[in-house]
């Protein structure tokens, strides 16, 4: 279902509906003109730009494929990146965890790709990073993302209030998260 990059292979899930692959260069114009939004911006931490441009978008795809595991990939309709996926590795005593993050484009949102996503990264992360547990921390008023992540099994473990600051207002942000036992097996797995 998926190869490592590490051996210069492309990682692919097929997921459906939608995919999640490796980066490529020629995703930049895709990934700018999503990304370029600031609806989508408002969701994502600050380190995202806005505006988005076509070299913002470059230097992003660089340093997904300069990963090493790599960590942050494509997500695709038809082959076409909408998106992105990724897990933020832990250290020291928390490298059983990964912080999960994700963004579609806004002309894909509430067709269940996000969901489909997130179901077949979370199945690939945990053996991949040896992983016990993945968590994911969006603000509490995004609620569409809230129920993607309990689609998919994440569990609500808290709220953490007033932990964010995002275009100038303080938020509250949840923290779901779903444990490596819980994950039903990739088939062939």
């Amino acid at each position: 279902m998926g190869d490592s990059n590490c051996s210069g292979l492309e990682m692919r899930l097929d997921l459906g509906v939608c995919g999640v692959r490796s980066f490529r260069a020629t995703d930049a114009e895709e990934l700018a003109r999503h990304a370029n939004n600031r609806r989508v911006w408002l969701q994502l931490r600050d380190r995202f730009p806005h505006p988005y441009a076509i070299d913002d978008a470059r230097r992003f795809i660089a340093f997904a494929r300069r990963g090493d595991p790599e960590t942050t990939f494509a997500v695709t309709v038809d082959d076409v990146s909408v998106g992105a996926i990724g897990a933020t590795l832990r250290d020291d005593v928390e490298r059983c965890s990964a912080e999960v993050g994700y963004w579609l484009g806004e002309p894909y949102w509430g067709r269940g790709i996000a969901t489909t996503a997130l179901a077949g990264f979370t199945r690939y992360a945990f053996p991949a990073y040896n992983l016990e547990r993945l968590y994911a921390v969006p603000f509490a008023s995004n609620t569409a993302s809230c129920r993607v992540l309990q689609r998919v099994g994440y569990r609500l473990e808290g709220r953490m209030r007033r932990s964010a600051i995002k275009d100038g207002k303080v938020l509250d942000q949840l923290l779901y998260a779903i444990l490596r036992e819980t994950v039903p097996r990739l088939s062939g797995s």
